[in-house]
């Protein structure tokens, strides 16, 4: 089939527009026809470019389309500098499924942005992560526990009877790049890993979180002094990093079941740390939550 053809028209467009990446799906009802992607990301746009951005990359998929097409948007497209600002929902609340409508000069798109979440105390937001928890949540509708979604700002969500009830944010992503990349420690990072090393560190922050400025600089000193390899050090960064956050995030996760979307090296970290602690943790292939979360969305309208 193509796309002009009547049976791969699609019926309604989801789209995933992150800081660095967009990415579009032409959909019949739940059932995505093709995957469109680029890397023209909110970052890279103004808001009067965004329309034609998404006419140009759909192409051909709005062949023969008469009537306006709904296009269910999540991500940083509803930041303030992006598309049009979606408000914030504010917690406890379910993932939202009632979104904010864009004027467009194409009669034939129908634009809605959904919104993040927030939380006033204390104060924390998220735009992007309530639609991958909306698609675990279509899929486990029973799940009362907490949410771990780590990347460049790791959130832990407690969710509890379809809502997300509160949730914290961790630049703990962002804090490791800044450190291996551009601060002193740059000299002691490369390639490989140490489990070992890793877990030590987790298990060293953990127990001493007010430390954590004087064991960063200890790993140059390890550096120097004891011929630590790279490999070592960048596993103990990321230890000092994320043991840390597991102190501050406590409690989240004490007690809980807790769900790790991801299965990647960052999220197998996390796994790693959390079951040295004793806890219940599963890893969740997360490549079609955001998906299945604006599915969810769309059925619920």
């Amino acid at each position: 089939m193509t796309a002009q053809d009547p049976g791969a028209r699609p019926d309604w467009i989801a789209v995933d527009w992150g800081t660095s990446h967009l990415r579009v799906w032409p959909m019949r009802g739940g059932t995505p026809l093709t995957r469109l992607q680029s890397d023209r990301g909110m970052g890279q746009l103004s808001p009067d470019t965004f329309e034609a951005t998404l006419v140009s990359l759909l192409g051909d998929w709005l062949a023969g389309i008469e009537n306006r097409l709904p296009v269910l948007v999540c991500g940083m497209a509803g930041a303030r500098q992006g598309w049009r600002e979606a408000p914030y929902a504010a917690v406890p609340c379910t993932p939202p499924v009632t979104g904010v409508p864009v004027e467009t000069v194409d009669p034939r798109l129908a634009v809605t942005i959904l919104p993040g979440l927030s939380q006033t105390q204390p104060a924390d937001v998220m735009r992007g992560e309530e639609t991958q928890i909306g698609g675990f949540l279509r899929g486990t509708p029973g799940f009362d526990g907490v949410i771990c979604l780590p990347g460049t700002h790791t959130k832990w969500a407690h969710v509890s009877a379809q809502e997300v009830v509160s949730f914290r944010t961790f630049m703990t992503g962002e804090l490791f790049a800044l450190l291996s990349k551009q601060s002193v420690l740059r000299f002691s990072m490369g390639e490989g890993w140490d489990d070992a090393a890793f877990g030590d560190a987790v298990g060293d922050a953990m127990a001493r979180p007010a430390t954590l400025a004087a064991d960063l600089f200890g790993l140059r000193a390890a550096t120097l002094l004891e011929g630590l390899s790279p490999g070592a050090a960048k596993a103990r960064l990321s230890g000092l990093l994320i043991g840390v956050e597991l102190a501050g995030a406590r409690p989240y996760w004490l007690g809980q079941e807790i769900v790790i979307l991801g299965e990647d090296g960052m999220a197998g970290a996390y796994r790693d740390a959390l079951v040295a602690q004793g806890a219940q943790v599963r890893c969740v292939p997360v490549d079609d939550m955001t998906l299945a979360g604006l599915i969810a969305a769309r059925e619920k309208t």
